[in-house]
């Protein structure tokens, strides 16, 4: 992947707009603080340990929910999608379980698993589990019927044809579903850790909040679109280079 520095143009320019509009009372203190001041805190807060401690809380959930999610999604979707039988059985209740909110089943969760660490690994998981099982199923119902043909007419036995022809030819949707699923388990993440939390980015922008430190919870929000941004990239990158028989347009 190619690193271009005009990427960097809008963001700066934006962040310095921000700035600029905070320092001239544009933007109130107490409703959006300047980028200096979220980055006093996050300094501030580095110094004594306390952000270093709720990031690593979230990034284990996150990792927990999302292994769990996912392991599920790709088992499913690829029963779903290799088996007839399969795709009756499993397909139909997931279909329908994708059209309820996740986020909406907060109340029911808590009374099934509580309000502890339970709650938020499921919703994580909840929330990776649909755009993976929906993109591996595609996937691999997408791939041409003649390539497994040709691979049968080869010789080829059942797990080699799924090695060779089907697992190739779903990579790239799987990919999506992938990076789907992580924005999903952030967003996830966010809501579950602000559910009677004691510790985690979550529960930390609450407690600011509670004492009127915005800094703070613009903190949470920047560092959550941090960790999204680069779980992102490091999928893009090993996309890349996983897939790298792929030629697709390029931007001219």
């Amino acid at each position: 992947m190619t690193f271009r520095p005009r990427r960097l143009i809008t963001p700066i320019v934006l962040v310095a707009a921000w700035e600029g509009a905070a320092r001239a009372g544009v933007l109130p203190h107490d409703k959006l603080p300047a980028p200096s001041a979220v980055l006093a805190a996050a300094w501030r807060l580095s110094l004594d340990g306390s952000l270093g401690a709720h990031l690593l809380e979230s990034v284990q959930r996150a990792a927990l929910g999302l292994l769990i999610g996912a392991s599920l999604a790709l088992v499913l979707g690829a029963v779903a999608g290799l088996l007839r039988n399969g795709d009756d059985l499993v397909d139909p209740p997931i279909q329908a379980a994708r059209m309820l909110p996740h986020l909406g089943l907060v109340p029911l969760l808590i009374i099934w698993v509580g309000i502890g660490e339970s709650l938020k690994v499921t919703l994580v998981a909840l929330g990776a589990f649909f755009p993976i099982y929906l993109n591996t199923y595609a996937g691999i119902r997408d791939i041409d019927e003649r390539l497994v043909e040709a691979a049968r007419t080869c010789g080829l036995t059942a797990l080699e044809r799924i090695r060779h022809v089907v697992l190739p030819g779903a990579m790239p949707s799987l990919f999506i579903g992938l990076r789907l699923a992580f924005a999903a388990g952030w967003l996830s993440l966010v809501v579950g850790e602000q559910v009677n939390g004691q510790s985690g980015l979550g529960f930390m922008m609450m407690e600011a909040r509670d004492f009127s430190q915005t800094e703070i919870v613009v903190l949470g929000l920047v560092v959550y679109a941090a960790l999204g941004l680069l779980s992102d990239l490091g999928l893009r990158v090993a996309e890349r280079r996983t897939l790298s028989w792929r030629r697709g347009l390029r931007a001219s």
